[in-house]
């Protein structure tokens, strides 16, 4: 007897062999057949769809969820475009703050909406003795008041209370790491955002690390959420590369650094596991830290890599030696050449074609760089959204010739390469749908078309949500497609995306999903 059938839909199964169905069989969380092979069958439950369209759960492969999750709970700036209003928003979230000398969190800072950065000295007149730390929307930089520049090492660069990339992670470092529990209850606040977007399993894109990590014990977390029925749907874990160290293991194994005992890609269940070692090799466009080959329109300067290139190339060529898979974080076409170099000295010196590499973001890349990531058999793992909404500033920095380069879709499909669609909630909107009718039509809010000729189908927007993350980070065998066989993680939609107006896709309801074949919210039977 199947536990659920599903009926009255259209599934859009992502699956080739059988692309479209009516009915849909579930047993013990996985699916076991589709249309005839399963309408026959007897089932503890029957639900019928009433017409809705279903697609495997959407997988979002960059994801930062307890940075989602506590800035959902953190004070914002987002919106104000005064110097005056910031300012107020900050004096109140210090009153609040009752503990004399008290750190107080600020999200939501950009300084485009503002003209300019903050400085620390504006900030000092607001803070009543308090340590202030203003995280940048990008999360690349951070303002602060005297009272921080005051802990940090002599000599930390900051421009007037503005720090980028480590001068940023110094002053992080400065606070005590999150508790736990703390942890758990962010994780979980975000988990269930994205699981209202559609999405049933994502990638955290770096813990443990001086950037973006919360505390050293910070797998601990997760495995707390999952243990407290915190975290519902499938998440895997990108480890930063920070956590490397060197280890003296025997010569047969090549290892010159890793993660103590060894641990690597791989590891864990199919519902919390290990991903990927995260590589950040430069910044961000939205600070203007993300590493270019030649300057920013209207500026003198073209971001920074985040240490010496060899640094930088050293570890990734470690991490493939250990055994992991590797995602590069590499926004700028410069950060690509690092990424990309290394990545070739790496298969060279051991060749692992399964290995799966990947480079995070892929923001800038120029035509020639293109037949090397096919060469090296490398994804692209895009947030499509980021030009959605912050597309015309990005045009504008990247200059007439650039624009068309940014987070392409169909040339790195025409070339053979792996698309992946992504987020990198929080930094913007998270929601799957959204990104795919950016995906197709190449408009950002403004109706402004950024490189028009990199627009795909519906179809390959949707792959990229399903069938590229799963392969991106190897869940095909059990994720991407409704395929028998597969767990039952389902996404059902108010309407058929290939069905409607490309400009109507991002405003499709996602009526409920699917986690091994239960619908969210509801206990097994």
């Amino acid at each position: 007897m199947l536990c659920t059938r599903l009926t009255n839909a259209r599934f859009l199964t992502m699956d080739p062999d059988h692309p479209v169905a009516h009915d849909l069989g579930i047993w013990r969380g996985r699916i076991v057949g589709l249309d005839e092979a399963v309408t026959s069958l007897p089932a503890h439950e029957v639900i019928d769809l009433q017409g809705a369209t279903v697609l495997p759960g959407f997988i979002d492969a960059h994801v930062h969820l307890a940075w989602t999750g506590f800035k959902e709970k953190t004070p914002s700036i987002a919106g104000r475009t005064g110097i005056d209003e910031v300012l107020a928003v900050v004096e109140e979230a210090v009153t609040r703050k009752g503990s004399p000398g008290a750190w107080v969190s600020i999200a939501g800072y950009d300084q485009r909406a503002l003209g300019r950065h903050l400085t620390a000295a504006e900030l000092d007149t607001v803070s009543h003795g308090h340590k202030v730390f203003m995280l940048h929307d990008s999360g690349h930089g951070c303002v602060v008041n005297t009272a921080v520049l005051d802990l940090l090492p002599a000599g930390t660069p900051h421009d007037s209370g503005f720090l980028a990339e480590g001068a940023m992670g110094a002053a992080r470092a400065l606070r005590l790491p999150y508790s736990q529990e703390e942890l758990a209850q962010a994780i979980g606040r975000a988990a269930r955002t994205c699981l209202a977007e559609g999405v049933t399993a994502c990638a955290e894109a770096g813990i443990g690390g001086t950037l973006f990590g919360h505390s050293p014990v910070e797998l601990g977390a997760y495995q707390l959420a999952s243990e407290k029925g915190l975290l519902p749907l499938r998440v895997q874990l990108m480890v930063s590369a920070d956590r490397l160290r060197p280890v003296a293991a025997h010569e047969a194994d090549g290892i010159p650094r890793a993660l103590d005992l060894g641990l690597r890609t791989g590891f864990g269940g199919d519902r919390l596991s290990v991903g990927a070692l995260k590589i950040y090799t430069d910044g961000g466009m939205m600070a203007r830290t993300a590493a270019l080959g030649s300057p920013y329109e209207g500026l003198d300067h073209s971001g920074q890599l985040q240490d010496d290139p060899d640094v930088l190339a050293d570890t990734i060529v470690d991490g493939h030696l250990a055994g992991w898979q590797l995602a590069v974080h590499a926004i700028g076409d410069r950060a690509a050449d690092v990424a990309l170099d290394a990545l070739e000295r790496a298969q060279r010196l051991r060749p692992r074609p399964g290995a799966r590499h990947r480079v995070e973001h892929a923001g800038l890349i120029r035509p020639d760089q293109l037949p090397r990531f096919a060469r090296l058999g490398v994804s692209a793992v895009v947030q499509p959204n980021f030009l959605r909404y912050f597309g015309d500033d990005y045009a504008a920095i990247m200059g007439e010739e650039r624009a068309p380069w940014l987070y392409r879709g169909r040339a790195f499909l025409d070339h053979g390469i792996t698309l992946v669609g992504s987020s990198d909630r929080p930094v913007t909107d998270g929601s799957p749908l959204r990104a795919i009718q950016f995906m197709v039509e190449r408009a950002s809010e403004s109706g402004r078309l950024i490189g028009s000729d990199e627009g795909i189908t519906v179809d390959e927007a949707l792959r990229a949500y399903t069938v590229a993350g799963a392969f991106a980070c190897h869940w095909e065998d059990g994720l991407g497609s409704l395929t028998p066989g597969k767990l039952a993680d389902l996404v059902v939609l108010g309407d058929d995306p290939r069905r409607i107006d490309m400009s109507r896709i991002g405003d499709i309801e996602v009526v409920t999903t699917y986690v091994d074949g239960r619908e969210s919210g509801k206990s097994a039977s």
